[in-house]
Order: structure tokens, then sequence, then C-alpha cells
């Protein structure tokens, strides 16, 4: 009797293992690679079965695939390697990464994951806390700040671009001091708090007319705690502020401009701010910017945290036909186009190309351009007569006070074959 009482106390009650949460794996300090020979703290934080059970409480501790023999709920370790804990009936925790370092120079980052929205400390650290100077810090190889000596570099609001590769480079003095190191480089990764949220329509509003619409969002399972605020837009008017609700009503006298509503969800401190969308209808022409619900938000509707939205309209959607417009017969000689209809890159695939034909215009100016070129040629022949007589006056004596009969020079125009007669 007494040994079934114990074996009963000893298990879970019905079901309480299913809905048991994996224990938190904690690190103290909270930085993931130590020199060589220094100690940390890893605790383990989760469910702990009723004082009655017959057996003191206990926790699981494995490195790798090695199951080590403490079972504190905080064990002390120097050993590099991946750890994890479990405590009873409950499913084994996130790992824990620990790297230990042989090198002069260090880069620590933090242990857990870092969340949008929230402050990134990376820390460079000498051979046991020795002073570093001429610091830098590098972010996937650019430098990003220099300090004179040791200190950590902060990002206050963390955002998906933080994430890459860090790396610190400086000098110690030992006993002089030494040409630059460099760490090695860390990999750091801020995690999405939550993805951009999706404005929906949910139904009819019956109590108070209009529409109603959702604006969409889930947390990160780690973050699902985090209370998120909810606006809504038309065009760049904000229509409701800032509230904990995240449906609105679309009155009904502007249920037909439903594609011109967007949403955005923030933090209570606006750490973080997403946009949406604007609202997709199935069945409705889709809005010019996009056909899909996840298309980029206009930048025009860009919204900086603390600042106000732009200014900014969204053009309506046609319901109609876009209208046809006509295009003269012919824009250049030598091209024609049928009316109605746009010119195109070049003729249809199977049509003949269409010889030159000159145009009514053309025809009726080339009179005027044939007896311009006619006065341009004897232009150029009294021009060559007056260079020549110029070049060799000799040729031609000064008039005497007998005047002899008068000379004739003939020009000829090459174009048209006329004689033009010129005295001297």
């Amino acid at each position: 009797m007494w040994s079934l009482t114990a074996l009963l106390l000893l298990v879970p009650s019905s079901g309480q293992a299913a809905t048991l949460e994996k224990p938190v794996l904690s690190l103290h300090p909270p930085w993931t690679t130590i020199f060589k020979g220094e100690r940390v703290t890893l605790r383990c934080d989760g469910y702990h079965p009723p004082l009655l059970e017959l057996r003191p409480i206990s926790t699981l501790w494995y490195l790798g695939h090695l199951l080590l023999p403490s079972h504190k709920k905080s064990i002390e370790v120097q050993t590099p390697g991946v750890y994890r804990c479990q405590t009873r009936g409950a499913p084994v925790s996130d790992p824990i990464h620990l790297s230990v370092s042989n090198d002069w120079l260090i880069l620590q980052v933090p242990y857990a994951a870092v969340f949008e929205g929230e402050p990134l400390v990376v820390r460079c650290r000498g051979w046991y806390d020795k002073v570093v100077y001429k610091l830098h810090y590098y972010h996937d190889g650019k430098a990003v700040r220099y300090f004179h000596s040791s200190a950590n570099y902060t990002v206050p609001q963390a955002r998906a671009s933080d994430s890459g590769r860090y790396q610190c480079s400086g000098t110690m003095r030992i006993p002089v001091e030494s040409a630059p190191m460099f760490s090695a480089k860390v990999a750091v990764t801020v995690q999405e708090l939550f993805p951009a949220p999706v404005l929906r329509v949910t139904g009819r509003a019956e109590a108070r007319g209009g529409v109603a619409v959702r604006c969409d969002t889930r947390l990160h399972p780690q973050k699902r705690d985090t209370p998120l605020q909810f606006a809504f837009y038309k065009y760049s008017r904000p229509v409701r502020r800032f509230d904990w609700g995240a449906e609105y009503t679309v009155p009904e006298p502007e249920v037909e401009e439903l594609e011109s509503y967007w949403c955005e969800a923030a933090t209570a401190t606006r750490s973080v701010r997403k946009r949406s969308p604007w609202l997709q209808l199935p069945g409705r022409g889709a809005v010019p910017d996009s056909a899909s619900t996840t298309a980029p938000v206009p930048q025009a509707a860009a919204l900086a945290p603390g600042n106000q939205p732009l200014s900014f309209r969204k053009p309506p959607v046609s319901r109609s036909a876009a209208p046809v417009t006509s295009v003269p017969n012919i824009t250049s000689p030598g091209l024609r186009f049928p009316a109605g209809r746009a010119p195109t890159a070049g003729p249809p695939a199977c049509a003949p190309p269409t010889p030159w034909e000159p145009s009514a215009a053309a025809a009726a100016l080339k009179p005027d351009v044939d007896l311009l070129l006619r006065e341009m040629q004897l232009l150029k022949g009294l021009l060559s007569r007056v260079v020549l007589e110029l070049k060799e006056p000799q040729a031609f004596p000064e008039h005497g006070d007998t005047p002899g009969p008068p000379t004739s020079h003939l020009a000829v125009s090459p174009a048209t074959q006329a004689t033009a007669v010129v005295e001297s």
C-alpha cells in the first residue's frame, strides 16, 4: 500500500507533462566567451514538483550528449561546449554555447537572444581584464566606434540591420604598448519581435454599421507577453491613434474607400513599430503598388519612431476602363500608325516594310528649296570672283583714261546650269 502511494506521488498528474514549459537556462556573467581558466555559473529555472514527493527535487545537466553528475539548480563550469538542462517532467531547455579562448583579446556578446528594440551590448576584453587602448569595434568589417581605452559598444535599440559579425582591435601594455591585436569574429543575430502587420476585413459591424478591420501580427514565442498597440490610417491621416485594440470599424460612408486604409503595430515605448501594406480586397481592382498583401509600404507613408505621418494621398483605384488616346496618322516622314493605336517598338512581325513617300508638306516646300539652292550657287560664283581679283590683281588692269571694252566673265551654276554675267 505504501509503495503504491509513493509511486503515485512520483508520477505527474494526467496531462501535466504535456503542458509544462521548457526550463530557462541562464549564464552568469552573461558572456558566451571566456578566457582559459575562468569559471562561469549556469542556472536552470523551471518546474518544481510538489514537496509531497518522496524523493528530492532534481535537475539534469547535459554537456553535449553527456549527462553531468550534478543535480543542483546551478553549477559552475569552465569547459567549452553546448550546455542544456532539464527539470523533472519538463522538456529540455534551449542550449547555451560556451567558448574558451587563449587569445590576448576576446569579444564578448550576450548569451541570450537580442530582440528588436532591445539594447545590444558587446564587450572587448583584454587578457584577464588588462586595459585595452586605441580600441576599435567593427561590424561586418567596417569600423563603427572608437574608444581611447576599454569600453563597451552599445546599440540602444537594436534593429535587424545590426545583425552580423562583430570584431574588435586594440593595444595593451605588456609591459610596453603592443602592436594592434584583433579578436576573433563573433556572429550576432537580432531576432524579429513581430513581423509587419496585415490589415484584414473581419466582417460587417452590425451594431454600429460599417466594416470591421483587424491589424494582424504575431509576437515571437519568447516575447508573447509583450504588449502591442495599434493605430489605423486613411491615406496619411490617422483615423485612430495608438491604442490597445487591434480592431477598427470603418464608417459606412467610407466603405467605398477601404483600399486607402492601412495600420501600424508598435510596442508601448515605440521602440519597434511596423506598418502594414494597403488593405487588399479580394475581387476588387488591385492597387497600383502591388497585387499582394505582402507588398512593401509606400515610401511616402514611412514613419520614423516618434515622428508624425508624412503627407501622402494614395491615388484612388479606377473602376472604369482607361480611355484610348488618339495618335495622329503621320508622326514623321516615313512613319505611319493606324488611328487610335499607339506606336510600338517596331513593325508587326509579318507586315512588309512601308516604302518611303514624301509628305504633302515636304512637296510644298520643294520649289522654295530649289530657288534657295540656285541663289546660293550664284553667290558662290561671285565670292570666287572677288577672291581671284584679290590674289591676282595683274590679271585685271585698272581702268585708264581710255576705257576699253568691258570684259564679261561668266559664272555658271552647276546645279541649274544657269549663266550670270558679271561686268568689271
